[in-house]
């Protein structure tokens, strides 16, 4: 891995991360494809609208995914006919989302599988392992996601034992891939010092902020983000874990965050909703209904091109799965065209005018009715 800053705006960088998948252009937005794949869109889909990374979950391809990848000596990018650089999430997320299915120790965490209830043990060397075997560009620690709100006491002990994995995590890696430490500590100063400090002295090829976006306010989620970023290495790429709202997303490219990732441009596609520069659009909405634009006239994406806000509200009316197909590629495209604009801005040093256009187009809200 090699990564190169080369310009700056203030604390935003734009660089280029050099994989062995290929590079990505950074500020970079992680596509969600947890299972292998990106709900309701194939590899044609996420190419027309530009997508760099991908992000896949090693807890949930560990039982039969890696094993296939090993014993037909295939990467997980040969599995998925894929291409590009993968990201892979070590599992200790659903630490913190499985909790009630859920036993901790020092050795790793036993699970119930919500899918047939049979038992999984992932251990910080078992989670490397399967990250291995799946050939991932970028590896992920084994780590503890703290829930909120959680006392100090408990926080630290959560702390503690994300560190604990880390060093795990850190001498099981037998392979030359990348692996990023993540900063713990919950909403504590303190305790996130602790443990980035430590993470320092193991010297990770990356660092992400984690722990994040599990309920907390969000002016609290700001502090931490705007605090910590600059702090993390200047040289090695910085990570935002599950952080995805636009204005999320600018206000910590604004803090030095390299990488990002989020669930919100499928999962809001399933539900009906548009992310645009406008804000957020319920197409399920009767205002829609015989609304012949597209969604954004000025976007370049598939569905824009092709179909309008009442051909779409009849297909969440009618439930069909076109719908959800066909929002989804808009919010992929708009998040991967957000991050193009924020890079172009970064390298010409107008961020901040950038910041101010995106701000008002949120402001003034969705097209007026004709």
């Amino acid at each position: 891995m090699k990564f190169t800053i080369k310009k700056k705006c203030h604390n935003a960088r734009s660089g280029l991360l050099e994989l062995q998948h290929g590079s990505v252009r950074t500020p970079v937005f992680m596509t969600i494809g947890t299972y292998g794949a990106v709900r309701g869109l194939c590899k044609n889909d996420l190419e027309n609208c530009k997508t760099e990374m991908m992000l896949c979950n090693a807890y949930h391809l560990m039982n039969n995914v890696a094993n296939i990848c090993f014993d037909q000596s295939i990467s997980l990018h040969e599995y998925i006919s894929w291409d590009k650089p993968i990201l892979t999430d070590s599992g200790g997320y659903q630490v913190f989302s499985l909790s009630s299915l859920t036993k901790i120790s020092e050795e790793g965490v036993t699970f119930k599988s919500p899918q047939n209830g049979d038992t999984i043990f992932l251990s910080p060397e078992k989670a490397i392992d399967v990250q291995i075997k799946l050939g991932s560009d970028i590896m992920m620690i084994f780590d503890e996601c703290a829930k909120y709100p959680l006392s100090w006491e408990l926080t630290r002990t959560s702390m503690e034992l994300s560190l604990h994995w880390a060093r795990l995590s850190k001498n099981s890696n037998y392979s030359s891939n990348p692996l990023f430490g993540i900063v713990q500590g919950g909403m504590y100063d303190d305790l996130r010092e602790i443990s980035l400090n430590e993470l320092l002295n193991l010297n990770f090829d990356g660092y992400a902020l984690g722990g994040l976006s599990v309920g907390e306010p969000s002016e609290l989620r700001e502090d931490i983000v705007t605090n910590f970023a600059p702090k993390l290495p200047f040289d090695k790429p910085r990570y935002l874990m599950g952080v995805g709202k636009p204005q999320d997303i600018i206000r910590a490219v604004n803090s030095g965050i390299d990488m990002f990732d989020c669930v919100i441009p499928t999962r809001s596609g399933r539900t009906g909703q548009a992310i645009t520069r406008m804000g957020e659009i319920n197409i399920r909405n009767a205002r829609h209904r015989a609304d012949e634009r597209p969604i954004d006239p000025l976007c370049h994406c598939y569905t824009c091109q092709n179909y309008s806000r009442a051909y779409l509200n009849h297909l969440e009316k009618s439930n069909e799965i076109l719908a959800s197909v066909l929002l989804s590629t808009h919010n992929v495209a708009y998040y991967q065209g957000l991050m193009l604009g924020i890079r172009m801005a970064i390298r010409e040093k107008r961020l901040k005018n950038f910041v101010k256009q995106f701000n008002e187009g949120i402001s003034a809200g969705d097209l007026e009715l004709k």
